[in-house]
């Protein structure tokens, strides 16, 4: 069998890899074997935060609704129970643009529902 060398290849492989981790501290953006650690960690954590925005928003949705819905004299969850009751199909993303950037349109919907 003939020798194959496989510099090419590698030096292909080691030049993708530190492309990946430019930015990284330390060794971990200038040594393949640090690197390659560097990105396996950072996709576990990339999708595992994927996942994790999900629910920060969801719960800064929240936050907003209330904060709309508290001078209008209900609570969060009040207002949630009275939408679903009057069958208000309108998810939280929704619910939350209207009380912060149109706080009337919002104010009517509250005053339909209560």
């Amino acid at each position: 069998m003939t020798r194959v060398k496989k510099g090419v290849t590698a030096l292909k492989t080691r030049r993708n890899i530190l492309k990946q981790v430019k930015g990284y501290r330390f060794s971990r953006g200038a040594k393949e074997r640090a690197a390659y650690e560097a990105i396996a960690h950072a996709g576990t954590y990339a999708f595992a935060h994927r996942r994790d925005k999900k629910g920060e928003y969801r719960r800064l949705f929240n936050v907003r609704i209330n904060a709309g819905v508290r001078p209008l004299g209900l609570s969060y969850s009040k207002f949630i129970d009275a939408l679903k009751k009057k069958n208000i199909m309108l998810d939280r993303k929704v619910l939350s643009e209207m009380a912060n950037e149109n706080p009337e349109t919002f104010a009517r919907l509250v005053k339909q529902v209560a």
